[in-house]
């Protein structure tokens, strides 16, 4: 094992993670962030799967949050504490999603994201999203619009090959649990 490759571990969401969550939230958006509420009730929400990452003391790093719904999943939230960005752990969540799209039968992912994080917009694309147009000043905090994006079948060949290839690079990057 390459001692310089970080370990986390990814694991649902529970009632006794919405406060390290909302840490995140507050740090990430500001006054324009999900309320405990709101997370509290995600956890019960039958249709939600959210996840998070920790490290090996059990900080929470990140977390990702969707909404199962038929055969699409809509990504309601993603991000990463601001001190633990680019070390691949959204990609890692993003991929952990992913994951259990498969599992659940789920053959399409669809998202917003602010036009001016191009961050995110390029990690979307590594991972075979497309831009299906935008919504006009959908962010309430300054009426930025947001990019809507969508994958095509996730089960299909094309998408299936290079999620593997994405996969097998992320793991050189970091260790997943």
């Amino acid at each position: 094992m390459n001692s310089n490759k970080p370990i986390i571990k990814i694991e649902e969401m529970k009632t006794s993670d919405v406060d390290g969550i909302f840490q995140i939230e507050e740090a990430s958006y500001g006054e324009h962030h999900w309320s405990k509420d709101s997370f509290y009730s995600e956890v019960s929400n039958n249709i939600a799967r959210y996840y998070v990452a920790k490290d090996n003391d059990n900080n929470i790093l990140g977390y990702v949050g969707s909404w199962f719904i038929i055969e699409e999943t809509h990504i309601t939230n993603i991000s990463v504490s601001p001190k633990y960005r680019k070390k691949s752990i959204g990609e890692a969540l993003l991929a952990h999603l992913i994951k259990q799209c498969y599992k659940e039968k789920i053959k399409y992912i669809t998202l917003e994201v602010r036009i001016s994080n191009e961050p995110a917009i390029n990690l979307y694309k590594k991972y075979q999203f497309a831009s299906l147009g935008t919504r006009k000043n959908y962010y309430q905090d300054n009426n930025e619009d947001a990019l809507i994006m969508w994958t095509e079948n996730i089960f299909w060949d094309k998408f299936k090959i290079k999620f593997e290839e994405n996969i097998n690079a992320l793991n050189s990057r970091i260790e997943i649990q």
